[in-house]
């Protein structure tokens, strides 16, 4: 399967199996649109008509260029990867490599978007002791194979509403370390409200990342992240960030944000954002309900895709003036990536990554926590659900059989269970509004990859 498109001036192709991109000229993009379909003399025949200034040596020259190119398998390579589907997870079964601790089941914000229930997640509020803590992070190494580099990422509601427990985690987990033969990597994500000089500190210490909320623009920002007395939350937590990605040397961090219904011209927020200093960005599209005010609409689609050119072109004009920033969405790598097991083997949701609640609940990760059907067992007794576990071990992207002629498939490696799941109820379904919003991501990518791997 090939895939063409151009865009930034440039006529791309990618082969899906592959994973060859090629920058061609016209003629040699007319010539592989054809070159399956129609014999080698029709081929020629219609490119001489096109392109009469050409001479038929010249033609003829092109299309056996494009037959090396196959048979280098570079072009219209075939798909091999089916048998695979599934050996990465049959190899590492039962070996769990990262948690999400939900540290707090609370917020000190009202987000009307929010997912997760304002930090509630359709339960009780709760915050997580260190003893139930402490127990995951034991759950995770007992069940971590040999694995040495570990990943726990605190997370809300808002974890630095918990920040004690939150650092007398971390604390015990260095204090194990060497005996265990492990390495924890943190994460934190935070709002920002209770962002301080300890907190800052801590977080350049202890977490290899951290991820910060801004929706951009403040009369954007101020709409969805109030407080409970509808207050905007936008000039309390900027300078704080402004001061937590200063003390981090502007590096492994990133501003997250998310566009809705209201701001489908989410490039005026991630301008805001450069504007405010950061340059470590991704501005995520909302997934809520059907219906629901602040859900992305069809009419907000070309929109959205423009939206996602322009960017593009402003990441590329940046590059030019020695002002680079990123892009989360953005972020490829030509010359290799994910090995092909885990292209197609999916996130790792409900086998190797999955996330506590403060009770110990397991669920296969935050998108899930709340779904009593998707509770897999707890951090004493290890996963007992083991049939909803099956279904997300066989959750690979020849499982979505919309997948299999999507181009894309191999660099979203058939997308968010999560999303799936709450847009056609099956974890396997595809939520296709935003299957088409990834394929334009990936598209804007690989032409920046291109442009930049041209010095362009």
């Amino acid at each position: 399967m090939i895939h063409q498109y151009q865009l930034g001036g440039y006529n791309i192709v990618l082969d899906v199996c592959s994973g060859a991109v090629h920058v061609v000229d016209e003629v040699a993009y007319d010539i592989i649109a054809m070159f399956e379909t129609h014999s080698r003399e029709e081929v020629l025949r219609a490119m001489g008509s096109k392109y009469p200034s050409l001479t038929e040596a010249e033609l003829e020259e092109c299309y056996g260029q494009v037959v090396s190119l196959k048979d280098a398998g570079k072009l219209f390579a075939p798909d091999t990867f089916a048998p695979m589907a599934g050996q990465l997870k049959q190899k590492t079964a039962g070996v769990v490599k990262a948690l999400c601790l939900h540290v707090a089941h609370t917020c000190n914000l009202n987000c009307s978007y929010c997912f997760a229930s304002q930090g509630k997640y359709h339960g009780e509020r709760a915050v997580m002791s260190f003893e139930v803590g402490k127990r995951a992070l034991d759950f995770l190494i007992e069940n971590s194979g040999t694995r040495k580099n570990l990943e726990v990422d605190f997370f809300g509601g808002e974890p630095l509403m918990n920040f004690q427990v939150v650092k007398d985690l971390v604390a015990y987990a260095r204090s194990i370390e060497q005996e265990k033969g492990k390495h924890f990597r943190f994460t934190l994500t935070t709002n920002g409200v209770l962002v301080d000089d300890d907190v800052i500190q801590w977080a350049n210490k202890e977490c290899s990342n951290v991820v910060l909320s801004l929706d951009g623009r403040k009369e954007i920002h101020d709409r969805f992240r109030v407080d409970y007395a509808g207050n905007g939350s936008w000039e309390k937590i900027v300078p704080k960030f402004q001061k937590f990605v200063q003390a981090r040397g502007g590096k492994d961090y990133y501003m997250r944000g998310t566009f809705t219904h209201n701001n489908p011209d989410f490039l005026k927020d991630i301008q805001q954002m450069l504007d405010l200093g950061f340059t470590e960005l991704s501005m995520e599209p909302v997934v809520c309900a059907a219906g629901d005010p602040s859900a992305l609409t069809e009419e907000d689609m070309p929109v959205v895709m423009e939206q996602y050119e322009q960017l593009a072109q402003l990441m590329l004009e940046r590059d030019r003036e020695g002002r680079p920033f990123t892009f989360y969405h953005y972020m490829i790598d030509l010359t290799g990536g994910p090995c092909i097991y885990k292209r197609i083997s999916g996130c790792g949701s409900g086998t190797e990554y999955m996330a506590v609640t403060p009770w110990g609940d397991l669920y296969p990760c935050h998108q899930f926590v709340g779904e009593e059907r998707f509770r897999l067992g707890n951090i004493w007794d290890g996963v007992t659900n083991t049939e909803v576990q099956g279904e997300f071990a066989a959750c690979n992207v020849y499982a979505h059989p919309e997948c299999r002629d999507c181009w894309a498939r191999l660099y979203c490696s058939g997308g968010c269970a999560a999303n799936a799941y709450h847009a056609t109820g099956s974890v396997t379904g595809v939520y296709e509004y935003g299957c088409k919003l990834f394929r334009k991501r990936m598209e804007c990518a690989i032409m920046v990859a291109v442009a930049r791997a041209l010095g362009e």
